[in-house]
């Protein structure tokens, strides 16, 4: 079995770039990654600081963690969960590893909708499985749907969900989520979804694919409702038939993830009022770009549900986002992403806006990129 080629992550390298740029003096605004621009909530890191100076801490998996994650799921989706069921990983990365390796073997097939998180293709293909990409256009609203699901020809062995979806923001409505298990559990199609965004909309709440199915795999992290994602801490929800193949995995690839995270995150599910700020903060970000867009030629975009993201189209200015992005970087100082590392086949026209800044670098930002982009609409 020959080791896989992988496509490099194009924003990571936008993001070195500009780190190079602002050591030379250039003010960089960071829109390019999906973390937020604010800390851990206050109150969980002086928990952490007390541990730090008290506690020599070890390898540790948390029990108060576990039970606490489970109540979440009970009082956020009405759904009941054992606490043996979570298994707390370093971060949603090991998290989508541990789910992938826990229920297929290299071969399967998994299909996952494009545009979609750049890592899904390339950590499939890093395990010898293989993506079966399904396109998911404007009229599906960047969205999977379960009649794309019923056409393929040859069903999947296991599917990806996204809702909030990385790139696009987009959120999945109640009714073709149901639809979408109902055609998985006709099929014999394992359920995977990736809940990271959850706490992060702007309209109707995302829901849980436990609400729906509860042999689903959950993968969750701290990193963006929680705002922590330095310090890489995340879980899996597994089914009770698959608990012990899962935590042998863990323990043998990954150990156990940080124990100060540990003691940081269980603090952090009862600072609701500060990480509720926060969302008040996107939201306003979000307005202002979605303002802002029109001015500056860009008006085909994912409708930008939850996440913090706004995925825009714009094929009319190039037909390579990369080079398209640097440029932006380059003249304006504003990092961005681009469309390519989402969707191989259409992202060269697209790019990604992270406003998961603060609200005066999101105006800052607005007020570089008009003109440039208008500049571009003038040739």
């Amino acid at each position: 079995m020959s080791v896989p080629e992988i496509a490099p992550f194009h924003a990571i390298e936008l993001s070195a770039l500009a780190h190079r740029l602002a050591a030379e003096g250039q003010d960089i605004i960071h829109m390019e990654f999906g973390q937020p621009s604010t800390g851990a909530p206050t109150k969980a890191i002086e928990r952490a600081q007390h541990v730090l100076a008290t506690d020599p801490m070890g390898y540790w998996e948390s029990q108060a963690l576990r039970e606490r994650i489970a109540r979440h799921y009970h009082d956020t989706y009405g759904v009941s969960i054992r606490p043996q069921q979570v298994i707390l990983t370093c971060g949603a990365s090991p998290a989508l590893v541990l789910a992938l390796l826990s229920s297929l073997t290299p071969g399967m097939r998994v299909a996952l909708a494009r545009p979609g998180y750049v890592a899904y293709r390339n950590t499939l293909k890093s395990l010898h499985m293989v993506p079966v990409e399904i396109p998911c256009g404007e009229k599906e609203c960047f969205q999977l749907t379960a009649r794309a699901i019923e056409a393929l020809v040859s069903a999947p062995d296991a599917l990806i969900i996204a809702s909030p979806a990385n790139p696009t923001g987009t959120i999945l409505p109640e009714q073709e989520f149901r639809a979408i298990v109902r055609v998985c559990r006709e099929r014999n199609i394992r359920i995977i979804s990736d809940e990271i965004y959850h706490g992060l909309s702007y309209g109707e709440p995302a829901h849980s694919a436990l609400e729906y199915e509860p042999e689903a795999l959950i993968v969750n992290s701290f990193s963006k409702y929680f705002s922590m994602a330095p310090w890489r801490l995340g879980w899996l929800i597994i089914p009770e038939d698959m608990i012990d193949k899962a935590r042998a995995r863990m323990g043998n690839l990954f150990l156990t993830p940080s124990s100060l995270s540990q003691h940081a995150g269980l603090v952090a599910f009862d600072c609701s009022e500060e990480l509720e700020g926060h969302l008040v903060t996107y939201r306003k970000n979000r307005d202002l770009l979605l303002q802002a867009l029109p001015q500056m030629g860009l008006n085909n975009i994912a409708p930008p549900d939850g996440a913090f993201y706004v995925y825009a189209d714009i094929g009319h200015l190039t037909d390579n986002s990369l080079i398209f992005c640097e440029e932006l970087l380059r003249d304006t100082g504003v990092a961005t992403a681009p469309g390519i590392d989402f969707d191989p086949v259409n992202g060269h026209k697209f790019m990604r806006f992270s406003f998961a800044v603060s609200t005066d670098r999101i105006e800052e930002a607005i007020a570089r990129m008009i003109p440039w982009f208008s500049a571009k609409t003038d040739k």
